[in-house]
């Protein structure tokens, strides 16, 4: 089990720094977000400035982007960062596509993320291997890739692909054609083993692929105090409250709780959504222990489990450095 670092939305002033100090610090990988800053822009910089530790999205919005922009960036962090890359491609949901990115939403959201996954890769095997752009889909119709416009081939052109998942389908469609799943902050080990997992599987399988193929990458909710328990609290209840996520409080019987937090979000009752979130829902969906017993306790929920886990706290060196020290030194396979 891996165990990585999620970048905080910094100003790309901040990222070296940073990633020079997780890379220290033993992290095996540092993981940027579409939130407040371009997902790709800060692992340049922080692929210029580290040797071993591994770059990623966690993630880029695949549907406010072509696959010919995407393609095209991961191809030079590929080049820049001597392999180190790991492109992560989420869906967001309806709302933000259509209101934040000004993008049309599809259909079929599994379906455009399988086409938009085939173009990125026939871009690449293209221009390292000379293969004729050729795509002929619903979404996409791509044909033209003259040599002023072709980078060339790369030393490291296997770029992983990861997808983000939350329900069956998505995580499906990662067991049929990516080389690992972004597991969602939001969910149980019991969601874990009895949906997620096993939808990889069934993607694996009708593409005759070994699901053991399929990385499994999970960010965490970690409580070590009170201050962390309200965190995570504030967190879950956003989340349970989205109708997206529905399906997780469902496996454990909460659907009436998620529908009253549902109710609060629509009247913009945030502040009274925390304390819905009971005990019992904060121990299933969070890892709940003393910070001397916290490596024992992700171990226990994640052993066999997840193949690289990242805490949901963002590192910030000179915060708490001792913590970050010993649980990286737990936890981090040699």
């Amino acid at each position: 089990m891996k165990f990585d670092a999620i970048l905080p939305p910094l100003p790309l002033a901040r990222v070296s720094t940073l990633a020079e100090a997780a890379e220290a610090m033993g992290f095996d990988a540092l993981w940027s977000s579409e939130t407040q800053h371009d997902p790709f822009l800060s692992l340049t910089l922080a692929a210029e400035h580290t040797s071993r530790l591994q770059l990623g999205t966690a993630v880029a919005i695949a549907f406010g982007r072509s696959p010919a922009t995407v393609a095209y960036t991961a191809w030079d962090l590929a080049q820049l960062s001597g392999g180190r890359f790991i492109l992560g491609l989420g869906t967001q949901v309806r709302a933000h596509i259509e209101r934040r990115f000004g993008m049309t939403w599809p259909q079929s959201p599994v379906g455009k993320l399988r086409e938009f996954v085939t173009a990125v890769r026939a871009f690449w095997r293209t221009w390292q291997e000379g293969e004729p752009l050729n795509v002929r889909g619903e979404y996409y119709r791509l044909s033209i890739m003259s040599p002023f416009f072709n980078p060339g081939p790369i030393d490291h052109p296997q770029i992983p692909i990861y997808l983000a998942g939350v329900n069956p389908g998505l995580c499906r469609l990662a067991g049929e054609i990516a080389d690992g799943l972004h597991g969602h902050p939001f969910h149980s080990g019991r969601y874990l083993r009895e949906v997620v997992r096993p939808s990889i599987e069934e993607g694996a399988r009708r593409a005759s692929r070994d699901p053991g193929e399929v990385c499994l990458a999970v960010s965490v909710f970690l409580v070590t105090s009170k201050e962390e328990a309200v965190f995570a609290r504030e967190q879950i209840a956003f989340y349970a409250s989205t109708p997206s996520y529905r399906r997780v409080m469902a496996l454990h019987g909460w659907e009436e709780a998620a529908e009253t937090l549902s109710a609060l979000a629509r009247q913009g009752r945030w502040d009274e959504m925390a304390s819905k979130v009971t005990d019992e829902m904060l121990e299933t969906f969070a890892v709940v222990a003393p910070e001397a017993e916290l490596p024992q306790a992700i171990e226990d929920r994640y052993a066999g489990l997840a193949d690289r886990i990242a805490p949901y706290i963002p590192f910030h060196p000179g915060e708490r450095d001792d913590f970050w020290c010993r649980l990286v030194g737990a936890l981090r396979v040699p």
